[in-house]
Order: structure tokens, then sequence, then C-alpha cells
């Protein structure tokens, strides 16, 4: 492992009005002494912009934090920024998200998650050119998703996963490839993360909790596919955060192989609760929590607005994380419990509205 310092650095964040990024780009602000935060976002439409700008309010009065608004897919706007600023840590949070809306739009996913990541890999690997010290890690999302319909849980990274049952899945095990490849040939260290259902204040509307906060409230029906037997390994963003700074401080180590050529720096962790919820417990904890915060009332009916259906396509019936190399390697295992995680959501919706 070799030990990357975060402090005195430029530090670039792909996605940086997202939910995990926003969250990323303020734990950096306030750990890091003498860092600059270089953000950039194309701030699409997939949902609600006013969250993003909402998330990014309170970046932008921290002076370290420079905001470029565009789209990873555009090359020579991220030649431009690493031609710039030079960003010895990159992490690229930006991508496309969401297994269903994936199905409809697949041009998002191309556009974003391949060409845009290949934009990512390129940038890094033109940064050690005229022997420039370059990119120290590039810090990377995957997903859970690529895990498809596995039955052998809880997942782990050595298990084999080729054969995703959504474009998007699909993309994101194409970045580690891709991400593999450039390690190998080009020296380049890399680690891809696996999310595992991220949740907490300010989240993604798309996501279960916040769609069926939104959707009581309006006092229309929630939807519980599966009939309530899928099972989310539910991850808090406090502590996919403290996961991904501790992996940025530690990148893999570069190594020569016996064949005299590198031995690729490259690594791929889970980061998830592993403790699987069933769908059923989760939707009880966040209406319990949803009454405590007063966003519903105490006498609400939910067995009026609950209704069970088959599972949706794409969809996969479990996600539970096997966290044990994180856990080795940077001495870290989430444990914010699902109550603990969705009181802080309802009282954040509590105060939003």
């Amino acid at each position: 492992m070799q030990q990357v310092n975060l402090n005195n650095k430029t530090i670039l964040v792909t996605g940086a009005a997202g939910f995990i990024g926003a969250n990323l780009a303020k734990r950096l602000l306030s750990d890091t002494t003498q860092s600059t935060i270089i953000g950039i976002d194309n701030i699409n439409s997939y949902y609600d912009v006013s969250l993003k700008y909402e998330r990014l309010e309170m970046l932008e009065s921290d002076p370290r934090f420079v905001f470029v608004k565009g789209d990873i897919a555009d090359k020579e706007l991220i030649n431009g920024i690493f031609r710039q600023y030079q960003p010895s840590v990159v992490v690229n949070l930006a991508a496309q998200a969401g297994v269903r809306y994936s199905i409809t739009n697949p041009d998002a996913y191309i556009q974003s998650n391949l060409i845009g990541f290949y934009n990512i890999l390129e940038a890094c690997r033109h940064s050690y050119d005229e022997g420039n010290t370059g990119v120290e890690h590039l810090v990377y999302a995957s997903s859970s998703s690529v895990y498809g319909s596995n039955k052998k849980v809880p997942y782990s990274t050595d298990d084999k996963v080729d054969n995703p049952v959504s474009l998007y899945a699909a993309t994101k095990k194409s970045n580690e490839l891709l991400a593999h490849a450039y390690s190998k040939l080009y020296n380049i260290p890399s680690t891809g993360l696996r999310f595992f259902t991220v949740y907490g204040p300010a989240g993604r509307p798309d996501m279960a909790y916040f769609g069926f906060t939104d959707k009581l409230v309006a006092g229309k029906t929630i939807q519980i596919f599966n009939y309530g037997n899928c099972q989310r390994d539910f991850t808090y963003v406090d502590d996919i955060v403290e996961g991904v700074v501790r992996i940025m401080q530690g990148a893999p180590e570069k190594q020569t192989g016996e064949d005299g050529l590198p031995l690729p720096p490259y690594n791929v962790y889970n980061i998830g609760n592993s403790h699987p919820e069933n769908l059923l417990d989760f939707v009880t904890i966040l209406q319990e929590e949803l009454v405590r915060a007063g966003v519903l009332p105490s006498d609400y009916d939910f067995d009026a607005h609950k209704e069970l259906v088959a599972m949706q396509p794409g969809d996969v019936p479990v996600t539970y994380a096997d966290t044990s190399a994180l856990e080795r390697d940077y001495g870290f295992k989430p444990s914010t419990s699902l109550r603990t995680g969705l009181r802080a959501f309802a009282q954040w919706y509590a105060n939003r509205k």
C-alpha cells in the first residue's frame, strides 16, 4: 500500500453535485489543509436539479472549492481541467445511475459511464507525460449491481461477475475492466469501489426510501417489489464517505512482475453494511421515523398505502457485501444502523419542507 497524503494537494471529484460527491467534497474541505477540491458536474435533469444546487451551496462558500459545470464525456473539457489544475488524486463519481432508467435510456449510460470514464482514464494516463508526477491515485465508483443475480452471498470481490442483469451493471463492470487495463499498461494506481444501496439526507429522489416518502406525503400508494421479499444492504452515506477517504489515502503499490513489466496497481473493494435488511422491515422503520420527525401524522394508515408487486426487470432479490478486504486493508467497516440513518433522513426531510 502506497500512502497518499491529501494535504496540500489538488483533488478532482467528478459528480460533485451528486449525493456521494457533494458529501465527499464537504468532508475533504473540512479534513484537509491547503488542498484544492475541483468539482465537476453536468447538473443533468435525471432528478430535481434544485437538490443538486442545494448540495453545491454548502460547498461553494469555501474558497478552496472550485466548481466546473460540464460533462466528463467532453474530452476537451476534461483534458483542459487536467492541464490547468494537475490533480494528484482523482475520485470519479460522475455516472448515470439507476437500474430501471438504463432499460429505457441506454444512451445516457454509454455517454457518461463509458465515454466519460474513458476520458478520465486517458487524462490520468497523460498526467505522467514529460516526466510529471501525475495522478497518485484514481478512485472510482463501481456498484453492487455488478454481482447481478449471483446466488452466493455475501458478495465477495473474488466472485465471478460476468452476468450483468442491467445495462447499468454492465457499464460498471466495464469501468473495472478498463481501469485494470490502464493500470497494467500505464501503471496508474486505481481502486474501484462497489457501493451497496447508499442512502441518507439529501439523497437521490429515485431511491426507494426517498420516493416512498414523497408518495406517502402526497397520499399515494407505494409499490414494494418482489412482494417485500427483496433484501438490500443499505449503507449510510457517511460510512461510504469514510470508506472513500480512507481508500484515497492508500493507493495500490506500483510493483514490477517477473517479466519486468508492471503488475497492475489495481484493487476493487465492497463498501456495504454487511447486514441485508428485508424491504418490508425497511419500510416499517422508515414510516416510524417519518412519524417521529413529524413528516407524517401519527394516525397515518400505512396499510392502505402499501401495495406488494412482482419483481422489476433488472432488479436483484438480494444485495449483501462481504467487506472483509476493506476491514483487512483499511481497518474500516460501515456500521451505521438503518434506524439511525433513516432518522437522519426523516429529520432532513422534515426541515426541508
